[in-house]
């Protein structure tokens, strides 16, 4: 299943704050790109299909597709300070064929 980390859950709900928004999920989005990539997306959404699948993490209500729960099995999305010094969310995904996990970032 999808794990939203606490400091990722904290800037979800300011994010959702700041933009006035009320009633509206967090869509998680995972595509497969034709290099074997995967390219991640993160949303609120009011729109939820018959198909999607809902569910919570760390009190935020999560939507995302069947397809996408397949490509992000183990996620885990995290909220961090990057080597630059900006804040960022980052996709840990153990099914990413690219994916390097940070093992002090995560929190």
């Amino acid at each position: 299943m999808i794990t939203v980390s606490p400091n990722a859950a904290s800037q979800i709900e300011l994010s959702a704050q700041q933009s006035g928004i009320h009633n509206a999920v967090m869509r998680v989005a995972i595509r497969k790109l034709d290099d074997g990539s995967f390219h991640y997306a993160l949303g609120f959404d009011d729109a939820i299909a018959a198909q999607d699948i809902q569910f919570k993490s760390e009190g935020i209500d999560l939507v995302t597709s069947p397809e996408s729960l397949d490509l992000g099995q183990e996620l885990i999305i995290d909220f961090v300070e990057l080597d630059s010094g900006e804040k960022n969310f980052i996709f840990i995904n153990p099914s990413d064929p690219n994916c390097s996990i940070p093992s002090d970032k995560v929190g």
